[in-house]
């Protein structure tokens, strides 16, 4: 099925130091959540030093792994402290979760901390921190996913209300390949709503593609 504006494309970047475990069940059960709503999903398992270039292609990143010990496992915060991880998610809608058996107020005040505190400047869509039990239920899942996507739908909402386009800039968005014209036009206007310009010129386009690029 091929992803459209309502469709969005969703990467779920994950870590966890066992293989099968109940967390790779709830990523998959998680991912497929997903796509039953009709959004493309692609998981990933975090390395810290792995190329993350490619979050560039996707709308949507939920990120999160279990506790252990109490701080968040390693690959992940790794991966966003030492690769170009948080350079990539720049600009990108984020959802956040964590699988710990602590209390809920405990694991938001000590453990979600030490993810935010490294995406300060991107918008989180929602974050939610999962019990051992909530792991393998289908309705907490579906409401973690349901949320994710309204507001994800609500910000795109509010973006394109306040985001202009130049005749000239309209005309250079024609002359993309359909297939690749929604991602060239979201990111372009998040880097114009991040810049505080209300209309998108040749100029801007030409801003958003260099430091896309570079």
């Amino acid at each position: 099925m091929a992803n459209s504006p309502e469709q969005p494309k969703v990467v779920i970047l994950y870590d966890t130091k066992s293989e099968g475990g109940s967390t790779d069940r709830f990523i998959d059960k998680l991912g497929m959540t997903f796509a039953e709503t009709g959004a493309y999903v692609e998981k990933v398992k975090c390395k810290t030093k792995a190329d993350y270039s490619f979050v560039h292609e996707f709308d949507i990143v939920v990120m999160g792994a279990p506790v252990y010990y109490l701080v968040v496992s390693s690959e992940l915060l790794g991966a966003i402290i030492q690769s170009n991880l948080r350079r990539n998610l720049r600009r990108k809608n984020i959802a956040l979760f964590l699988t710990c058996g602590s209390p809920e107020p405990m694991a938001n005040l000590l453990y979600m901390p030490q993810m935010k505190a490294h995406l300060l400047t991107n918008k989180i869509l929602e974050e939610k921190v999962f019990a051992p039990n909530e792991l393998s239920d289908d309705n907490i899942v579906s409401t973690y996913v349901n949320r994710i996507l309204r507001s994800h739908r609500l910000a795109t909402r509010s973006r394109n209300a306040s985001m202009q386009w130049s005749d000239e800039a309209l005309d250079m968005l024609d002359q993309i390949p359909s297939f690749f014209r929604n991602r060239v036009k979201t990111a372009t206007e998040e880097y114009a709503e991040e810049m505080g310009y209300t209309t998108i010129t040749l100029d801007v386009i030409d801003e958003a593609k260099a430091q896309l690029e570079g």
